[in-house]
């Protein structure tokens, strides 16, 4: 029998493939990595990324799994990844019986009764993740991904049909070795590899959305109306399966006092890294659908689009059954990898520059028209102090400007320091490179990438401070009259491109900060004021707020 059980707000939801492919090999040839480590290039500063690049969005979701914040924003998943969910975890679930649990925790106790129930693992549960808010039954694109692979095509009106996906996707999994699925926790058979206690808790006394006479929201499981009892008797018995549904609410409603609250600030708990730590993934066996040779069908789908609007539609039925082949590959795959910590790995480059971008473009967006000369330079100097401290361990002696003014190719070789310090290692080791999988080849690619269009930009940017005057022991310019004030909207369009490209969810914050009695939260599905879907236009930006803690929610606070 199938189990839902609410990992956190609105957790990531599933999907995964149905269709029958032909196994493939997963580990790719090392031969490969030579289209990420670019060894062979001129390192010219002047010559940016191919515009139809993905190795940033690999680096990022792969930055974002498990964590309820950046997941939020980017709703529309693109990632498939096994894993594991260790003996002896503690899950939770609510009902408002004993009996097998088919809906979300303590938010759904709205009887007279509410049973709560203990699950915990008894042996290690094969799970497949999937990235986005795709527990979230929204228009747009959070269902693309598994109906692509449940269906083999994307079917938009049926975002809410979710129990006929997972009976689907459970017939397949059979085939293979997964448990169940993760956007919360699903398991396609609830009598293998759990142990469960019920206990009668204490009631919340609001009612049911599908306690009888109440239709259920739409978007719920199945037709509007129809109530769960009757929508289970349309399965055959055998595929006793449950796709759960989260009720449109309203946070003005008496319904939910604070405890709509609550609900939201335990979601928060995973909200950053390491996110939910119940789940672990294995990143040698990801699957992408930002993995441009694998799905190439999307390139053009894509182009010229914000990220926040790229979707899975468009994809051609040629890659659908290539995403499918990989990932019934990775179910079956036995190859241990490279033992590489990819997660620490792209942690550190983050770590590395994720303050100091932003500091700079602190500084930068603090000058104004109305700011004297001097109150340039010094701005000026300050920016060029952050800089250099984020190259200072790629500055090699040797580093000088020619006598060529013009020419950039006195720093160079500082520019290919920065950009592969963090995996040069991995790039030079045949032994280490041959062992790693389609998927860290991948990964390796995304940090390559990354890397080398920030070291790129900071470098650029850095070199124009010099030749500025700004390093008077590198080199004193000629001329009397800096132009800094050019030097200044230069590097402020420049620094405000590369953390757009990046977009890296630490620098997703309420600005101000939030005080004690708030919480920093983004808009939502399901609840009204924090992005009930006809609460907002989809198109835009969500942006975080300030919501109170102590008070009920009030819709647009």
């Amino acid at each position: 029998m199938f189990f839902h059980v609410f990992r956190s707000l609105l957790g990531l939801f599933l999907s995964i493939a149905v269709l029958e492919a032909a196994q493939i090999p997963f580990v790719a040839p090392s031969t490969s990595a030579g289209a990420f480590v670019n060894e062979s290039d001129s390192w010219d500063i002047k010559v940016p990324l191919n515009e139809n690049a993905t190795g940033h969005l690999v680096f990022e979701t792969v930055n974002s799994f498990m964590q309820h914040w950046p997941n939020t924003r980017y709703r529309n998943g693109h990632n498939v990844v096994p894993g594991i969910v260790p003996p002896g975890t503690v899950l939770y679930h609510g009902r408002g019986d004993s009996n097998t649990p088919t809906e979300h925790s303590y938010l759904f106790c709205r009887g007279q009764t509410c049973w709560q129930l203990i699950v915990t693992t008894t042996r290690p549960l094969s799970v497949l993740y999937f990235d986005g808010s795709s527990a979230a039954k929204m228009p747009n694109g959070t269902m693309d991904s598994q109906d692509a692979l449940a269906y083999g095509e994307i079917i938009p009106e049926n975002q809410g049909r979710e129990r006929a996906r997972i009976v689907t996707l459970c017939e397949w999994a059979k085939g293979f070795n997964v448990d169940g699925f993760v956007s919360e926790i699903m398991l396609c058979d609830f009598t293998e590899g759990v142990q469960v206690e019920a206990f009668d808790v204490r009631a919340r006394g609001n009612p049911h959305p599908g306690d009888p006479g109440r239709k259920r929201p739409e978007g719920g499981p199945g037709e509007p109306g129809r109530h769960l009892e009757e929508e289970e008797e349309s399965y055959p018995p055998e595929i006793h399966a449950y796709a759960s549904y989260a009720p449109q609410l309203d946070i003005n409603s008496s319904a939910l006092p604070n405890s709509g609250f609550e609900v939201v600030h335990s979601g928060s708990w995973h909200r950053f890294y390491p996110g939910e730590t119940r789940i672990q993934l294995d990143l040698t066996r990801l699957v992408s659908f930002y993995d441009t040779e694998l799905v190439p069908s999307l390139v053009p789908e894509r182009f010229g689009k914000d990220r926040l609007k790229h979707r899975v539609l468009g994809i051609s039925q040629e890659d659908i059954q290539s995403v499918v082949r990989r990932i019934e590959a990775a179910t079956k795959a036995s190859e241990p990898g490279s033992g590489i910590d990819w997660q620490t790995l792209i942690r550190l480059v983050v770590k590395r520059f994720d303050n100091r971008l932003e500091m700079v473009q602190y500084i930068l967006n603090s000058t104004s028209p109305g700011n004297s000369a001097l109150e340039n330079e010094e701005l000026a100097k300050d920016v060029q102090i952050q800089l250099v401290a984020m190259l200072r361990p790629y500055m090699l002696s040797s580093i000088k400007p020619s006598q060529d003014l013009a020419s950039t190719e006195w720093v160079s070789p500082m520019y290919k320091l920065c950009s592969t310090t963090y995996t040069k290692y991995i790039t030079t080791t045949p032994s280490l490179l041959s062992r790693l999988t389609a998927s860290e080849h991948l990964i390796l690619g995304g940090v390559s990438e990354t890397t080398r269009e920030i070291c790129r930009v900071v470098t650029g940017m850095w070199v124009d401070g010099v030749m500025a005057g700004l390093d008077p022991d590198l080199y004193k310019p000629s001329s009397a009259e800096m132009e800094i004030e050019s030097l200044l909207r230069s590097w402020k369009e420049r620094i405000s491109d590369l953390m757009k490209w990046l977009d890296w969810s630490v620098w997703l914050k309420c600005r101000p900060a939030c005080g004690f009695e708030e919480i920093c939260e983004l808009p939502m599905w399901p609840f009204r004021g924090l992005g009930r879907p006809d609460d907002y236009d989809e198109s835009e930006d969500p942006q975080p707020k300030c919501i109170r803690r102590m008070a009920p929610f009030e819709s647009g606070t």
